[in-house]
């Protein structure tokens, strides 16, 4: 009898754990990194901070988001500049599918650029090393890109 109750209470607590972890979105978690934001919130809290937003959208089964994640997003630099001048957005493209149809994303990881106002300043599909996403993340910050290319901007650095 005692084992049935001990089995019984493991299955519940299993059960529990699993209905939990379905309600956090993977990857929405703030430990220490980027402060990501759902779509709506970022959106929201872009227009009332008037800063930026760095909208990324991705998928568990995406094997380069999964880079991105391990080497691009752990970047103290790319951490810092993201969370100090941006609103970062992170939309997983499995859950959200009216969001990535609306940016046309058709590939993964895909990255967008917004001004404070919601209007598209850019995208670029793929994976972005640390490096080369925080020379963007300065294009974009600094508004060179309403004056010169990223090449341009990148070769007068």
């Amino acid at each position: 009898m005692k084992l049935k109750r001990f089995w019984v209470l493991m299955i519940l607590c299993v059960f529990s754990f699993l209905l939990i972890a379905q309600r956090i979105p993977a990857g929405t978690e703030n430990t220490g990194g980027i402060r990501w934001h759902p779509y709506s919130e970022g959106m929201a809290l872009s227009r009332e901070e008037n800063k930026k937003v760095f909208l990324y959208f991705w998928a568990e089964w995406c094997a380069y988001c999964t880079k991105m994640a391990k080497e691009t997003f752990v970047d103290p630099g790319v951490v810092d500049y993201l969370n100090n001048t941006f609103i970062s957005i992170k939309v997983d493209y499995d859950r959200e599918p009216k969001v990535a149809s609306e940016y046309r994303v058709r590939g993964l990881p895909t990255s967008y650029f917004l001004a404070e106002t919601g209007d598209r300043i850019g995208g670029r599909p793929g994976f972005i090393s640390a490096k080369d996403l925080l020379s963007t993340l300065r294009y974009i910050e600094t508004d060179s890109y309403k004056t010169m290319t990223l090449k341009t901007f990148l070769k007068d650095k």
